[in-house]
């Protein structure tokens, strides 16, 4: 019942008749050979492969961006160098935007519009826990990190309980959840946030890490990125709820049918994607060296970025379509497109082009996802 996301284009070969005035003899022979293809052939399998290969087409997109930058920098036209040592700094934004990216993907690739918009509000909400538990009750972060990530799995499962047994939209109703965990941050700490000495100390947990020959990474790539992508990828391509998750979100009709608890698949989705934001939370207090009940919310908050990597790694909104390792890179070009933009202009004005690009990014992915799904629709 599982619907696979990459297509596999047919073999183009060809197609000479050996007739005609104009060919020399054995050239039909030659063209009829067995692994040959024509031009025209070899472009339309590459057109092919861009389309329903989207890491593909992020991979050479990120090699266009590159050399973009490069050719700018090596130009004088950048305020700072565009350099390794930048872009190793970029990934402490890109780690907690692909983790909630994963998050995303898991409550897409469900099916029925199923979209988070609550969680910027989960990570506020779950980070003021994370830091009133090391701070006020003087918990250890080996117990409040478990602590912490049950309350974001509980908050998530709220969502899941009104989508997926009460049939409410996912829009409707975790746009709500949104407000109300919003609230629930700034009245409860009453809109300050905690920097305490205990929890300053967590900054250590995304200090960097020096790597041999390379520039230093921030360690949050390592303890919580690449976990949370490997767990990810795991749960959704090796295991029974991954098959099941897939088939709900192409078909719940025929999954009922076919005995698969819907309503319950759908509502560990959500409970996962709370489970990822508390991940995020923790990260983020790490980062700040505090915890801040708009964490997750100031400005744009971590929501929409969010979705526009899953969609632009080829997560459908339909349901039933999506990759770990298409996120991942997503999450990788939006954050280095962000960091280049950032040097191309001074002040506010950078901050701006990055949410015009954000939009535009979305609108062509959303396009390009329409357009996968009819190639691969003609394929089977």
């Amino acid at each position: 019942m599982t619907t696979s996301t990459h297509g596999t284009p047919a073999e183009e070969t060809g197609t000479g008749t050996g007739t005609g005035p104009e060919q020399g003899p054995g050239q039909g022979d030659l063209k009829d050979a067995p692994g040959r293809t024509s031009p025209g052939g070899r472009l339309r399998r590459a057109l092919t492969l861009l389309l329903t290969e989207r890491v593909v087409l992020l991979a050479a997109l990120l090699v266009v961006l590159l050399v973009w930058m490069k050719v700018l920098d090596t130009g004088g036209y950048l305020l700072a160098p565009y350099d390794l040592p930048y872009l190793a700094s970029a990934l402490e934004t890109m780690v907690p935007l692909c983790i909630l990216g994963l998050a995303e993907l898991l409550v897409m690739v469900s099916g029925r519009g199923g979209i988070d918009l609550s969680v910027g509000a989960m990570v506020s909400l779950t980070g003021m826990a994370f830091g009133y538990t090391v701070s006020e009750w003087g918990w250890s972060p080996l117990l409040a990190v478990p602590a912490t990530l049950a309350a974001g799995a509980l908050l998530g499962a709220v969502n899941g309980f009104l989508v997926a047994r009460l049939g409410f939209p996912a829009l409707i109703a975790t746009l709500a959840t949104y407000y109300a965990y919003s609230s629930i941050s700034l009245v409860a700490s009453g809109n300050r946030p905690v920097s305490t000495a205990p929890v300053r100390d967590l900054h250590s947990m995304t200090s960097r890490v020096s790597l041999p020959g390379l520039p230093d990474v921030p360690m949050q790539v390592f303890t919580f990125l690449l976990p949370c992508a490997v767990l990810v990828w795991l749960l959704v391509d090796r295991t029974t709820f991954g098959r099941k998750l897939y088939g709900v979100g192409t078909n719940d009709v025929a999954a009922r049918f076919a005995d698969v608890p819907v309503a319950s698949v759908r509502l560990r989705a959500f409970t996962l994607s709370g489970l990822l934001s508390a991940v995020v939370a923790v990260v983020t207090v790490g980062q700040f060296a505090s915890a801040r009940p708009d964490a997750g919310t100031v400005g744009n908050g971590m929501a929409l970025p969010a979705i526009t990597i899953a969609v632009l790694g080829g997560v459908a909104i339909t349901g039933g379509i999506g990759r770990v390792g298409g996120v991942v890179v997503a999450a990788l070009l939006v954050a280095w497109l962000n960091a280049g933009i950032l040097l191309a202009f001074e002040g506010s004005e950078g901050s701006r082009v990055q949410l015009l690009a954000l939009g535009v990014l979305l609108v062509c992915s959303a396009l390009l996802n329409s357009v996968t799904a009819r190639r691969l629709g003609g394929l089977r």
